[in-house]
């Protein structure tokens, strides 16, 4: 993208020249290489989601984002029901709720090197990953609504983890309002054998050394310590939230034309919050949203099992799980006044600041863990909301790297055997059903994460706290 398209306010905030029929500004967070690098879709993206009914101050996109449908991946807005309000599918995304977990192991990184093949084939054989996957866990109707309802808690009171985990899960791992009924047995059949499981794409589960402290006081808070080994699970929740997303954006289109609303991108499909699809949709989503808590838990759970037979001393404490691609109702304040409003994140972290009531009384005080995926052959980011993030975007901040091409790109340019075995060189493992799939995340792929987190730190998003880089990665 050619900055001079972009109105610049300070070297990481850039607006889009408000056009016909814009509500509010387009507001990019990034510096100019990172915007340089964005395709000139991103800007037209926010300018489309500035047209929406309803949206409140801005239509944002962070300093990874990129173009996605309808809404740009790395794009926050959002939404008052009182001012006549949308909830848009393309806003959420396709992977409702996918989002990154964080686990302490204690373990110096010394523990490891000596097993690490060892682990890298024993979480691979363990954890189900790559497209189609499916687990051992079958589940029949009754279980199934269950688990839409319960989130993390069912997981947890099927003996997948500890209830000591719920506390370090947004939500506290289950999101009110769902509505198993509201998903189609198409999208609930889908999910029947996949609990447990990564999937394809970007998913991953690393296992990371924390390899540099930006904010000792709070990465102390966290329990992160220089040296020590973490495990980082990124994934979502799989078939059924791409069935809501793509059984509900077709109803959405219809609903957008009853209700009047020109689309300036038929890819943004939207309904009144307030009316019968509306509402239908954030019960699927919010079902949606459990599945994917449930997911990841189950998925730790499984991670546990393999430290726990490898490395027995090893602890596996929950540092966080937050999601970033969900609607949530949040209260901000907006021009001096608190409303309750509908906050769109597509490829965006929620960023609380200390002192949020949302948080576990034990991160209260320094703020929400910003958990920050890169690519495999980077590494990935522990940031932390802050007061000033919370002013920012309505408590949001990036998600990860952002893609700099497209998987079709990437396959003309890399091999799935080359990536891995250049990884290993670097002493970074890399097991996965799919070389296509590696070719596809090659880290050329990606932009700088380092760029990224710089950006959003001094765009005054989140503050970093430590820097995580890859040993072991299970791809999908």
């Amino acid at each position: 993208m050619d900055p001079a398209k972009l109105q610049q306010v300070s070297e990481f905030e850039w607006r889009v020249p408000m056009q016909a029929g814009m509500h509010v500004p387009g507001v990019i967070y990034a510096d100019e290489a990172l915007i340089r690098d964005m395709d000139d879709k991103v800007m037209e993206q926010v300018a489309n989601v500035a047209r929406l009914p309803g949206i409140v101050a801005a239509s944002y996109a962070m300093p990874d984002a990129h173009w996605g449908y309808g809404f740009p991946i790395g794009g926050v807005a959002a939404f008052d029901p009182a001012h006549g309000g949308v909830v848009s599918a393309g806003g959420v995304g396709f992977d409702i709720s996918c989002g990154v977990r964080v686990m302490l192991t204690g373990l110096p990184l010394g523990a490891l090197e000596a097993r690490k093949a060892e682990l890298a084939e024993a979480l691979f054989r363990h954890i189900p990953a790559g497209l189609g996957s499916t687990g051992r866990i079958r589940l029949g109707p009754a279980q199934m609504d269950e688990m839409l309802a319960g989130g993390a808690r069912w997981a947890v009171a099927q003996g997948y983890g500890e209830a000591a985990d719920l506390e370090r899960i947004e939500e506290r791992g289950a999101m009110s309002g769902a509505r198993p009924e509201c998903v189609s047995d198409r999208a609930k059949k889908r999910q029947r054998d996949e609990m447990g499981t990564l999937g394809s794409g970007n998913h991953y589960l690393e296992v990371q050394e924390v390899a540099e402290i930006y904010a000792s006081e709070v990465a102390e808070g966290f329990g992160l310590r220089a040296g020590e080994i973490v495990v980082s699970i990124h994934c979502g929740s799989r078939g059924l939230g791409h069935q809501i997303g793509t059984e509900y954006l077709r109803e959405m289109a219809i609903a957008a034309a009853e209700a009047g609303i020109p689309l300036p991108d038929r890819e943004l499909a939207c309904a009144p919050i307030e009316s019968p699809v509306g509402q239908r949709y954030l019960g699927a989503m919010r079902a949606a949203i459990n599945c994917a808590l449930a997911n990841r838990q189950i998925v730790g759970h499984l991670t546990r099992e393999v430290f726990a037979d490898l490395f027995p001393e090893a602890r596996l404490e929950l540092l966080f799980d937050v999601s970033h691609n969900t609607c949530k109702v949040e209260r901000h304040t907006v021009d001096g006044a608190v409303r309750e409003l509908y906050v769109h994140r597509k490829g965006a972290t929620r960023a609380f600041g200390p002192g949020h009531p949302d948080l576990p009384e034990a991160l209260r005080p320094l703020g929400q863990p910003v958990l920050i995926g890169g690519s495999m052959g980077t590494g990935s980011y522990v940031l932390v909301g802050t007061r000033q993030s919370e002013a920012r975007a309505f408590s949001s901040a990036c998600h990860g790297a952002g893609r700099r091409m497209s998987r079709h790109q990437a396959l003309k340019q890399w091999r799935g055997r080359e990536v891995v075995d250049a990884l290993a060189d670097r002493g970074i493992l890399v097991r996965s059903p799919s070389a296509r799939g590696v070719a596809e995340e090659a880290p050329g792929a990606y932009k700088d994460v380092g760029a990224v987190v710089v950006a959003a730190e001094r765009a005054g998003l989140a503050r970093r706290v430590a820097r995580l880089a890859p040993l072991v990665c299970i791809k999908g």
